[in-house]
């Protein structure tokens, strides 16, 4: 069984709108959080997180609402900006 199987929270069977999240979707959830938090952090919109660290801003707004995950190269890189978001910028500008 792959994770866009296992069930991580079940659909509230009160709630006709709501619906089960797998696994699979709880992790893209989680790092689509953190590229929001982090871009929050630092007072930037999509669009500026995107230019400044290079990454595509409708891949961005993709990995943020959980539709996508990153691939793993993307996410070490996510880590390099919450550790040093500055010295990225400055590497990626010059």
């Amino acid at each position: 069984m792959n994770k866009e199987n296992m069930i991580a929270i079940p659909a509230d069977p009160d709630d006709p709108e709501d619906f089960p999240v797998s696994v699979a979707g709880l992790e893209r959830a989680r790092i689509g959080r953190r590229f929001r938090i982090l871009r929050h952090r630092l007072g930037l919109s999509q669009e500026e997180f995107a230019r400044i660290y290079g990454i595509p801003a409708s891949s961005l707004r993709q990995y943020e609402i959980g539709r996508y995950m990153p691939p793993p190269a993307v996410r070490a890189y996510l880590k390099v900006i919450e550790a040093e978001p500055e010295v990225v910028k400055r590497v990626i500008a010059s």
